[in-house]
């Protein structure tokens, strides 16, 4: 029989909780890089003749959730 009661499931590592200061990093980026993904966008939409492109909100928020981590860790 297995003592489970011994080896609790511990909380995944992936996911690290957001506090103020994170959100407030994020904040200042994602409304930073929001001009400059739109105008890339822009460009990206004329030259391919699409609008199946991701969305410059959605850029934007890539950039943020790349660039935060890399300033909040340091």
């Amino acid at each position: 029989m297995t003592d489970v009661a011994s080896h609790t499931p511990s909380r995944p590592h992936g996911r690290r909780r957001r506090d103020a200061e994170f959100i407030v990093y994020f904040t200042l980026i994602f409304l930073t890089a929001l001009p400059f993904v739109s105008v890339a966008w822009v460009g990206e939409v004329i030259r391919r003749k699409t609008l199946n492109l991701p969305g410059p909100l959605a850029r934007a928020w890539c950039e943020a959730d790349r660039i935060t981590p890399l300033i909040y860790s340091a």
